[in-house]
C-alpha cells in the first residue's frame, strides 16, 4: 500500500508560480515512477508530468512543457511540480499517482494504481 498526499494548491494570478508537493509512503519509492495529472470542470482527466523512479526520466504534456518541471527526492519520498507562467486553462484539481508496476512513467492514468485526494490549482485572469 502508497499513501500519496498532495499539498501546495492555491489561487494564482495569470502568470504566477505554484508548487505542488506530494508526500509517498512506504520503503521502495525509489524502484516506481510517479505522475501528476489534473482533472478541469466538466473534462476528463488528463496527464501533466511524470518522472521515472530514478528521475531520469520526466516527459510532459505538450501544455505544459517549458512551464512545468517535476522531480523527485528519494530520500524524503516527495515529489514535486513547480508551475510557472500559469495560465487560466492551467486551473483544475491537480493529482499525484504512483506506478507501482513500472519503473519508467506512462502518461496513462490507467497504469497508475495509488492516487492522492487531489488539491485545487486556480489561476485568475
Amino acid at each position: 500500500q502508497v499513501q500519496l498526499v498532495e499539498s501546495g494548491g492555491g489561487v494564482v494570478q495569470t502568470g504566477g508560480s505554484l508548487r505542488l508537493s506530494c508526500a509517498a509512503s512506504g520503503r521502495t519509492f525509489s524502484t516506481y515512477a510517479m505522475g501528476w495529472f489534473r482533472q478541469a470542470p466538466g473534462k476528463e482527466r488528463e496527464f501533466v508530468a511524470a518522472i521515472s523512479g530514478n528521475g531520469g526520466i520526466t516527459p510532459y504534456a505538450d501544455s505544459v512543457q517549458g512551464r512545468f518541471t517535476i522531480t523527485r527526492n528519494n530520500v524524503r519520498n516527495t515529489m514535486a511540480l513547480q508551475m510557472n507562467s500559469l495560465k487560466p486553462e492551467d486551473t483544475a484539481v491537480y493529482y499525484c499517482a504512483a506506478d507501482r508496476n513500472n519503473y519508467r512513467p506512462t502518461l496513462s492514468s490507467d497504469d497508475y494504481d495509488y492516487w492522492g485526494q487531489g488539491t485545487q490549482v486556480t489561476v485568475s485572469s
